[in-house]
Order: structure tokens, then C-alpha cells, then sequence
């Protein structure tokens, strides 16, 4: 507050020594005028009366003018200057000088102003007149005029514009410290308008002059017409300032369209000072007590009520209650230095701007509400309500996410704690001393756990800590054991110490199964904990009485059929020359109302021994066609890969449902890929020759999974005429390894001799695509193209695609056209050496 005191005194002083500059400057020029009429004896009637009639026109042009209000200060605009040529064009320099002076003092003398802007606009006009005289005499003018017009009018231009320009310069800076206002605002505002008017104010002083010198008996007519002049000019300058007052008002509601209310009352605070030309703008909040105070420049304060405001003088006051008078919010205030009355379009357009402002501020606290609710809904799910720890959906989403991004930041596992004897505290103590035990077992374990841990409370009695990055999972043990040991030492309950012992399970991601199936290991360890009673235990597959739910689920599995339950997911198989997608490979899945996601490794087996497999695979048969179908119809005709059970090619009615889905769906054969796996045997290869020759000579195309694993894979391609071989992932995962390359290139040398189409699985990044496509590779899947997404989902993939290349997945690794030549130790016989590569069919 010091400082803008000393800022205000400061601007006083230099106002006042500025208005002391002017009013010497004048006071030299009267004396001089007085000097000059004593020595030239005692004045004429004639010269009397030129006197009175330039003191006359000069207090008529000071009293016709335009109003201006700025901050709290109300400026005239007048036409002083017009009279003040005239009578210098026609009298005597020094009687103009003293009967300009005489003019203007009376005019301000009527309308009754402040003694400083008396002082000052005396002085003023007589500073000017006195220099444009000076032009004159300089310029040796005489009158009347004798010579030509053309001659006259560079003189009079040269004394017009001095007089006019130095009226700014010294009007201008007196406003601006005045005001506290930028003084390049004030030459700039209007700067149009007052040229056109000062242009033709000088036409009005020429034809007077025309006038005057023809008959100086005219001289009557030149008021009428300076003030038909200055109602014009007031006229537009008044239209001018409506419009741009309306403008701004627009150009303000539009900004206070925001949802932050902090924006809208900043926004609101600093365009209302500018709008309404206030020195401060307030706006007090009845809600939170909040008051917000500011100017053109920026807010100056924002906080609670109590604290006053340093602008001292008048205050308007409006209401924030809205058009229908509902809602109370608070009141919007403009202070002003100095009195001011607002005339009745500011009045309409300051409650046109605090109804906007009311709407903006109950929008902004309306949109603030919701976004609180929503954030307390959105971690009231997420979160445990007595402990604040994560819930089992967090534990589940987050886990989900760490174990799908298969992150190379070590090892993920799970700690399951489980309180024993819980029921006794309750039981004996009750639930709210139960509630605080569980509090404090929360902050124990929040204590114990490092950072990046998940702590999770799961309900009950039960609590879960997921470990992430660890370097070994031997140090998922040692980790268990500091959370468990932070809960030996008793707990304080109102003063009685309560002994915790608490059970815990561990275990380890596993490679299927998510996060469901960790979630489910860690509880199969506790349980073998506390049932060998010991405070930890660590999952081992051989001690899982669980996979004895495989054979529940099989109970489950004519439901599960029923009532769809199986669904397929797709993973493209993609170009790798091109990165486009070229098939997809269908992928069971089982959502099970209860457990959820279950892998096919833990229902597969069950369902070929159900005596359900034919449902089964039709069901997904039928799903992986309606997908290659819609896929078609989108303008992407690609093959689906879809497994097939070793137990379905012994079914001789194989085929014929097989083609009779295909017809059904209006799918050409050869838009089905049958995957067979390795695991065939010999004996039993006998029996699916016929199943195999029928399907492959109605055009369905075969291929050989997981190659290279089996004991069997060159008798198997020797029997089944297949037309693709898939590299299995774990060749692709070691490709660095020789002996996993030297197993990579015979298949692809082998492919190429049989001409078969050669797939690589498990193609996790560019590094490993780029060696596969050098080794001679046309063709992978895997997590760098994409996961295994429903049909809806990679049609959109599809439609997207990669930089603008729908279909493509990946960048290319050559430029379209170019020849792929294979290196040179691998040419084969009888291939030429740029021969291309085989693709998958498209």
C-alpha cells in the first residue's frame, strides 16, 4: 500500500509541473502581448471590437465540444483552435493571444471546472495561439489577403498544424497522468476521426478566411457553421464510441465462456476495467468469502473480504443475481478515483455484463462441482474407503497393465497377507476396534513397501502388496518377509497392546493368464501357508490343488457354449518388406462370468475331452468367418488362421462343416488358413490324410504351427500338404543365439525348396524384423504389429493404418518397387539372385 502511495504522490507532483510549465509558458506570451500593445499606444474601436469578436468566437468554440470520459475524469474535445486561426489570420497577433486567453477562461469559468483545469486550459490555448501566431508573423502574413489563394494556404497549414499538434502535445500528457493512463492509447484512439475533423475544420477556416476577406460583414455566419460541424463530429465520435463499446462488451462475454473460475474472474476483472474506463474493478464471491480486485494491467488482489481497497473515491455496484433474479452470487463493483456518473448506455451495458458474468460464474462453479464428484467417484472406485489404499480394481488394472506391457524393468509378483484370528477382534472388541487394527496394518505395510510398490487392501482382513522390477524373484521372499516382519510388533488400541500374526503368499507373474491367475497363485500360497503353518509360502505348480478347477470348468463348458461365452481375438500377420497385413490368426478366448478371462491352456484340454469339441469349434469357426467377412465387405479381403484340434481332423464330418460354414458365410475357400500343430503323431497321421486331401483340394489352405519344436517335422511336412510353415516365437525370441538362426534359416531355406509360405512368431521388434527379412522372412506376426484385438477393433486398425497407408501396419523397409535381393551364401539352386520373395496371399 506504501508503494502505491508514493506512486500516486509522484504522479501528482508531475502533473502539477507540468500544468506550472504550461501556465509560465502562457504567462511569458501574455506579457510580451501586453508589452507589444503599450508600445504601440492606446487600442482603436476598431481594434476594441475585433478583440471582443475573437473573444466571443473563442469562447463559443471552447464551450461547443465533445465529451470524452476517461477513468473518472471527463475531457472536452473543442474547437478553440479554429477561432483562434481565424482571429490570428485577421487581427493583430497580441489581442488574439490576450482575447484567446479572455475566451477560454470564460468558457471553463461558466461551466465551472477545477481551478488546475481552469489554469490549464487558459494556458493551454494561449500557449498555442501564441505559437501559431508566431508561424504567421514569421511567415509574414498580412491582412487582408492580396495575392492569389494557393499562396496563403502553405502559411495557414504551417500555423494550423503547429496549433493543432501542440494542443495534443500538451493535452495528451496532462490526460495520461491524470488518468493513469498510457498516453500512446490516447494518440491512438479515435486518430481517424479527429484527422477528418481536424481537416475539415481547416476547410471551415479557409472559406471563413474567403469570406472575411470578400466581406467582413459575413463573419456572423462562421459560429452556425463551426457548430453544425461539431454536432457531426460529436455525432460519429458518439456512434464510434457505441460500437466499440458494444465490441468490447462482445468480445468480453465471449471470454468469460471458460470453465475455470479463476480464468473467468481474472478475465472478467481486467476487460471490465477496461470496458467501463474504471481505475479498479472488484468482484466479491458470497461463496468461499472470496474477493477478487484488479485493473487493465492484471489482478492486484485475491483472498478473503476483510482486506479493503486502496482505490479511494466512487463506487458503481451491480448485483451477480442473474436475469431471473434466482441466484445471489455476490456483487461486481467499479471504483473510480473521482466522482463519475455512467451515462444510461454504460448503465445497460454494465448489467448486461454482470448478468454474462453471473452465467460464467455459476457455469465454472457448476463444472467445478462435477469435476470434484467425478474425482472422488473415480478413486472411491479405485480405492479402499476405511484405509485409502488401492481395491482389488486397481490392484487388478494396474497389475493388468505392468504384466501386458511385458516391461523389461524386471520381474513383477504378488504378495498376498491375510490377517489370522481377525474374527476374534471383532468378535471380542468390536468393529470399529477392528477398523482402526485394519488402519493400522495399512500404514504398516505402506511403510514397509519401497517405491513403485502397489499396496492394495482386496476386503476383509485381506492385503496385497504387488512388487514390481524386481532383479531375481528369489527377492519377492525377502521382500515378503520385511512386510510381515513391519506387523510384528503389537498394535496400540485405546491403550491395549494387540498382538497381529498375519499369513503371506508369494508368487511370481506367470508367461499366461494375466493378472487374474497371479492374483490366484499368491492365494494358493497363502493357503499352503497357513495350512503348513508357516508365515510365507511360495507358489510351486507342483503343490496347485487349484488345477483341480479345470475339471469344474469342464462341468462348466455346455453352458459356457450355450450361452457364447467363447469369443476370438485377432493378431495380424503382416508384410514384413511392406508392413502391410496380409491375414490374421484367430485366437480362442473363454470370458467367464466369474473368473473372468481364462487362457486356453487351462479349458483347452478339457473341451477336447468333453465331447463338446465339435460345438467349440464350430462356435469358433463361425466367429473367425463372420470376421473375414466383414473384413471383405470394408475393402480388406484377408485370410484368418484359425487352430485346429488334433481331435477334430480324426472327425471324418470335419470337412463338410468346415466347408459348410465357409458356403454359409459366402467365403471363398481359400480365405481359411487350418493351423495344425506339431504335435500329430505318426500313427496317427493315417487317419487325417483323407480329412487334410479333402479340405486342401476344395481350396482351404493349411499350415504347420510351431514349427522346428516337434520331433516330427520333416516326416509331418513329408505326409500333410501343407502350404505354410510358422516359425515358433521361441526361435524368434533367441535369434541371436546360432544355433536358434541356423534353425531359422534351414525353414526358410526349406520353405523356399517346397515353395511354401514362411511365418514368424513372436516378432516383438524392428531389430529382430529387419534380421528376419535379410534371413529371407516374407512374413510375421507378433506384439510389433500388433496384440490380439477383437475383429471391430483391428478393422479400425485396419482403416487407420500406419502414416496414412491404410492396411499397413509398419513402415516399409524399402521403397515401393524395389527389387529384395537374398544374400549371397544363401542363393538356392535354380533362384536367380534378385529373385523376390513369396507373400502371403492377399
Amino acid at each position: 500500500m506504501t508503494r502505491t502511495v508514493n506512486n500516486d504522490s509522484e504522479t501528482d507532483r508531475r502533473l502539477v509541473l507540468l500544468v506550472g510549465l504550461v501556465v509560465f509558458t502562457a504567462a511569458v506570451a501574455i506579457l510580451l502581448s501586453l508589452h507589444f500593445l503599450r508600445r504601440v499606444g492606446a487600442p482603436t474601436t476598431h481594434d476594441l471590437a475585433t478583440a471582443a469578436t475573437v473573444t466571443f468566437l473563442v469562447a463559443v468554440g471552447a464551450t461547443v465540444n465533445v465529451r470524452v470520459r476517461i477513468r473518472a475524469t471527463t475531457h472536452g474535445i473543442s474547437w478553440t483552435e479554429v477561432a483562434a486561426i481565424i482571429g490570428l489570420a485577421v487581427a493583430p497577433v497580441p489581442w488574439v493571444i490576450l482575447a484567446t486567453g479572455l475566451g477560454v477562461g470564460i468558457a471553463r469559468a461558466i461551466v465551472r471546472v477545477t481551478p488546475i483545469k481552469l489554469a490549464f486550459g487558459v494556458a493551454k490555448d494561449t500557449v498555442t495561439a501564441a505559437a501559431g501566431g508566431l508561424v504567421l508573423l514569421l511567415a509574414g502574413w498580412s491582412w487582408p489577403m492580396t495575392g492569389p489563394l494557393h499562396r496563403a494556404v502553405p502559411t495557414l497549414v504551417a500555423a494550423y498544424l503547429v496549433l493543432v499538434v501542440l494542443d495534443e502535445a500538451l493535452t495528451f500528457p496532462v490526460i495520461a497522468l491524470a488518468t493513469r493512463t498510457q498516453i500512446r492509447a490516447l494518440f491512438t484512439e479515435h486518430y481517424d476521426l479527429r484527422i477528418a475533423s481536424a481537416i475539415a475544420r481547416f476547410l471551415v477556416i479557409v472559406c471563413t478566411l474567403l469570406i472575411l476577406n470578400h466581406n467582413p460583414s459575413f463573419l456572423i455566419v462562421v459560429p452556425p457553421l463551426v457548430l453544425s460541424l461539431h454536432l457531426a463530429y460529436s455525432s460519429r465520435v458518439r456512434s464510434r464510441a457505441e460500437r466499440d463499446a458494444w465490441q468490447r462488451l462482445a468480445r468480453t462475454t465471449d471470454a468469460l465462456n471458460v470453465v475455470d473460475l479463476d480464468k473467468v474472474l481474472t478475465t472478467a476483472v481486467t476487460q471490465a476495467a477496461e470496458l467501463f474506463s474504471a481505475d479498479e474493478v472488484e468482484i466479491a464471491l458470497r461463496e468461499g468469502d472470496r474477493t477478487v480486485r484488479g485493473a487493465a494491467g492484471a489482478l492486484t488482489y485475491d483472498g478473503p473480504a476483510e482486506r479493503t481497497s486502496e482505490v479511494d473515491g466512487s463506487v458503481i455496484e451491480v448485483r451477480l443475481e442473474g436475469h431471473d433474479r434466482s441466484v445471489d452470487l455476490g456483487v461486481l463493483r467499479l471504483r473510480f478515483r473521482g466522482p463519475v456518473q455512467l451515462s444510461e448506455r454504460e448503465q445497460y451495458t454494465l448489467r448486461t455484463f454482470a448478468s454474462a458474468l453471473c452465467t460464467a460464474v455459476r457455469n465454472a462453479q457448476a463444472y467445478a462441482e462435477l469435476a470434484r464428484v467425478a474425482e472422488e467417484h473415480a478413486y472411491a472406485a479405485t480405492h479402499d474407503a476405511l484405509t485409502g489404499l488401492a481395491n482389488r480394481r486397481q490392484l487388478l488394472e494396474q497389475g493388468g497393465e505392468q504384466l501386458d506391457a511385458r516391461r523389461a524393468d524386471g520381474i513383477t509378483a504378488l504378495v498376498l497377507v491375510d490377517l489370522n484370528h481377525f474374527k476374534e477382534v471383532n468378535d471380542t472388541l468390536g468393529h470399529a476396534a477392528g477398523d482402526r487394527v485394519l488402519t493400522q496394518v495399512a500404514d504398516r505395510l505402506c511403510g514397509a513397501a519401497q517405491t513403485g510398490d502397489l499396496v492394495a487392501r482386496l476386503g476383509g482382513d485381506e492385503f496385497a502388496v504387488l512388487l514390481r522390477g524386481l532383479p531375481a524373484p528369489a527377492v519377492a521372499a525377502h521382500r515378503a518377509e520385511a512386510l510381515l516382519a513391519a506387523l510384528h510388533e503389537p498394535l496400540d488400541l485405546d491403550g491395549m497392546r494387540i498382538s497381529v500374526e498375519a499369513s503371506g503368499g508369494i508368487a511370481v507373474a506367470p508367461t499366461s493368464g494375466g493378472m487374474p491367475e497371479l492374483l490366484r497363485r499368491a492365494d494358493v500360497a497363502m493357503y499352503q501357508a497357513k495350512r503348513a503353518g508357516q508365515r510365507i509360502s511360495t507358489y510351486a505348480p507342483t503343490r496347485d490343488t487349484g488345477d483341480l478347477g479345470r475339471l469344474t470348468l469342464g462341468g462348466e463348458l455346455p453352458r459356457a457354449v450355450a450361452d457364447q461365452e467363447f469369443t476370438v481375438n485377432f493378431q495380424p500377420i503382416v508384410d514384413l518388406g511392406t508392413g502391410e497385413v496380409t491375414g490374421a490368426e484367430a485366437l480362442a478366448r473363454w470370458r467367464h462370468p466369474v473368473h473372468g478371462l481364462i487362457d486356453p491352456l487351462r479349458f483347452l484340454e478339457a473341451v477336447e475331452r468333453s465331447g463338446l469339441l465339435p460345438a467349440f469349434a464350430e462356435a469358433i469357426l463361425d466367429q473367425a468367418l463372420i470376421a473375414a467377412g466383414s473384413w471383405r465387405k470394408a475393402g480388406f479381403d484377408l485370410p484368418v488362421a484359425v487352430n485346429v484340434s488334433p481331435r477334430s481332423l480324426l472327425d471324418a464330418r470335419f470337412p463338410g462343416s468346415v466347408l459348410a460354414r465357409l458356403r454359409a458365410h459366402d467365403l471363398p475357400p481359400d480365405r481359411l488358413v487350418l493351423e495344425l500343430t506339431e504335435t500329430l503323431t505318426l500313427s496317427q497321421l493315417d487317419v487325417v490324410d483323407r480329412v487334410l486331401s479333402r479340405l486342401r483340394d476344395e481350396g482351404v489352405r493349411l499350415a504347420l504351427d510351431d514349427f522346428g519344436t516337434g520331433y516330427s517335422s520333416l516326416s509331418l511336412l513329408s505326409r500333410i500338404p501343407v502350404h505354410e510353415l510358422k516359425i515358433d516365437r521361441s526361435f524368434v525370441m533367441a535369434m541371436e543365439g546360432s544355433a536358434e538362426a541356423a534353425v531359422i534359416r534351414s525353414t526358410l531355406d526349406l520353405g523356399r525348396s517346397l515353395g511354401l509360405v514362411v511365418v514368424a512368431e513372436g516378432v516383438e521388434s524392428e531389430p529382430q524384423r529387419r534380421t528376419l527379412w535379410d534371413l529371407g522372412c516374407a512374413a510375421g506376426q507378433g506384439h510389433l504389429f500388433g496384440r490380439p484385438v477383437s475383429a471391430g477393433s483391428l478393422l479400425s486398425t485396419l482403416r487407420r493404418g500406419f502414416d496414412r497407408r491404410p492396411g499397413a501396419l509398419a513402415p516399409p523397409l524399402h521403397d515401393v518397387g524395389a527389387v529384395v535381393r537374398l544374400p549371397a551364401g544363401r542363393r538356392q539352386a535354380g533362384r536367380g539372385r534378385g529373385e523376390r520373395l513369396p507373400h502371403l496371399p492377399a
